[in-house]
């Protein structure tokens, strides 16, 4: 045992000399190091001496490639999120009756868990602002879930809706109003194509309370989201059509062009999309039809059919016969 603590006493020396600032290579004296992590070595960056080798590799087994996988197989815990009205902070009871070995609980047992579980949802929930986060949020996970929105949207509207009770606006409105309608003003920001219609359909309430919720959150809170670029809405409007990647590359060609000539300011942007969508589909003989077009981007075939003859006209297609 004595030589593996001698070695481990000189591990832990080199370890500290390394990290010191004044440690050079014996070699050439430099003081830049690089970390081959599938040799295990450390090597000099000047002159490639190998001055370490069986480095440990104190991170984790295994690998993540967005956020959300980092923070699904950590453990220590979940994190932090904005999401949950105590921002997951605070314990969590299970309602299964099972103890960690699998075995059922007796019928006192039982008992005494939903006492604890029951007394846990009030201490979680003490007081009128946190029973008005609680339900709330839930509602936001439930459209941003039922939208198929990120997970950055769905923080950065719990983040509004937060700043909008901090300031009492919520007093005298509709708790599902003005969650919409901070999830609206979320994709908004992030250039996300969800329309009101879209929100409103899966919201409790109409289209009109939401985009007036919307206009008092951005004045108050001074939100100056910008404008939303049609463009946004073609791989969406594309994909929903079951339409070749061509098509959406010449939409958005189109759309490019119209845009130089000042032809979508002004106007609705999903109804320019589709129209743009329309005509590329022409153009490249995979035609679809404009009542298809029009429920995809959920207008009216008019509206298909104006911003259709605009574009063509303003921008001189030919569109063949």
């Amino acid at each position: 045992m004595e030589p593996a603590d001698e070695d481990t006493d000189e591990e832990t020396k080199f370890n500290k000399s390394i990290n010191d600032d004044e440690f050079r290579c014996p070699e050439c004296g430099s003081t830049s190091f690089i970390k081959d992590y599938k040799r295990a070595e450390l090597i000099c960056m000047n002159c490639g001496l190998v001055i370490q080798e069986r480095l440990i590799d104190k991170g984790p087994e295994w690998r993540a490639f967005d956020y959300e996988q980092h923070a699904n197989r950590a453990r220590v815990g979940a994190p932090s999120t904005y999401l949950l009205h105590d921002k997951g902070l605070t314990t969590f009871i299970d309602w299964r009756d099972y103890d960690a070995y699998g075995n059922k609980f007796s019928s006192r047992r039982r008992a005494k868990i939903y006492k604890l579980r029951k007394w846990q949802r009030r201490i979680r929930i003490s007081d009128a602002v946190e029973r008005n986060l609680a339900y709330a949020l839930s509602e936001l996970e439930r459209i941003s879930s039922y939208l198929g929105l990120p997970q950055n949207i769905k923080e950065t509207a719990a983040i509004i809706y937060r700043h909008a009770v901090e300031k009492r606006l919520i007093r005298g409105r509709s708790i599902e109003g003005m969650t919409a309608a901070a999830i609206y003003a979320a994709c908004r920001s992030a250039n996300v194509p969800r329309t009101l219609e879209e929100i409103a359909e899966i919201s409790r309430v109409s289209k009109k309370e939401i985009g007036r919720s919307y206009r008092f959150i951005a004045r108050e809170l001074k939100i100056s989201p910008p404008p939303t670029n049609p463009i946004n809405y073609v791989p969406r409007f594309v994909q929903q059509l079951n339409l070749p990647p061509a098509v959406q590359n010449k939409a958005i060609e189109i759309l490019n062009k119209a845009s130089d000539l000042g032809l979508t300011s002004g106007r609705g942007p999903h109804g320019v999309a589709a129209a743009a969508v329309y005509i590329a589909s022409v153009l490249l003989n995979k035609r679809c039809t404009q009542r298809d077009v029009a429920e995809v981007a959920r207008v009216t075939e008019v509206t298909v059919r104006n911003r259709y003859k605009e574009l063509v006209e303003k921008l001189k297609i030919n569109i063949p016969t």
